[in-house]
């Protein structure tokens, strides 16, 4: 009866053993390589073409055209993780200070500089033309990373009835109207479970910071993941005067981890 009581004890210890191996190994396996994060921060140029490809800063990677957008990233072993809609996987060929290889989707090899023409970061500023969203409905859904602290962020353009008249001038020097629809933009944090805000935005809730007769001929065209900081996570929306050479209002908005939200014009 001792002996099988034995037995049993130490098969109940390797068991216990070899579980908190198994998950020593998970954690291991999953833990990521912060030096290789900050040998990435930067801005990147494809060595072949010369175009400006992404800038890494901080835990996102940002991308030159406007209608791509900023994504979470994590190094883990020699793999580049992008967590966008999808949990997207690179292998990382070589990397070092300024010379960054790795293969894409389609199993070719993309090699990357960084960058040391100061030019480049205009590609990155939020004074680039702004698009006019009409008539769409936009989702997107963004993770970004503060004080090791993970958050979700969700925004939904959603395309309205109401009409902005914009009075112009056509080929024959005739003064017409023009008809365009204004958008309602909701957007979430979470962390975690925990819902930091939700709330609707119309262009009527800028009256603070953006001049009234702007405000009657423009739309809500827009709002953006910019950054996240001690401050908060800050989005920038974009209001938009439609064939007046795109001129637009950008306003920042910072939800804090608090909760609380404020704006203000980007100069």
């Amino acid at each position: 009866m001792k002996r099988t009581v034995f037995f049993l004890l130490l098969l109940l210890l390797v068991a216990g053993l070899g579980g908190c191996r198994k998950k020593s190994d998970r954690q291991a396996a999953v833990e990521e390589d912060y030096q290789a994060k900050r040998m990435l921060q930067g801005i990147w140029v494809d060595e072949d073409e010369q175009d400006v490809a992404f800038k890494a800063q901080g835990d996102t990677i940002f991308y030159p055209d406007s209608t791509s957008q900023p994504v979470y990233f994590q190094i883990i072993g020699d793999t580049l993780l992008l967590h966008g809609a999808n949990v997207v996987k690179y292998p990382i060929l070589r990397q070092t200070a300024n010379l960054f290889i790795f293969r894409n989707q389609n199993g070719d090899e993309v090699k990357l500089v960084k960058s040391t023409d100061p030019d480049d970061a205009t590609f990155f500023s939020s004074k680039r033309p702004t698009a006019l969203n009409q008539g769409q409905l936009i989702k997107r859904d963004t993770v970004v990373m503060y004080n090791s602290e993970r958050y979700h962020c969700y925004v939904q353009v959603n395309p309205t009835t109401y009409k902005v008249i914009k009075a112009s001038y056509n080929d024959d020097g005739v003064e017409v109207d023009n008809v365009y629809y204004d958008n309602i933009i909701n957007l979430n944090v979470y962390h975690g479970a925990e819902k930091l805000f939700s709330g609707d935005f119309r262009k009527q809730q800028f009256s603070r910071v953006v001049p009234r007769d702007f405000l009657q001929q423009s739309i809500l065209s827009d709002l953006t993941f910019i950054r996240c900081d001690a401050d908060g996570i800050h989005y920038q929306a974009s209001l938009v005067i439609p064939d007046d050479g795109q001129s637009s209002y950008l306003v920042e908005i910072t939800v804090s981890y608090s909760g609380r939200m404020s704006m203000k014009v980007n100069k």
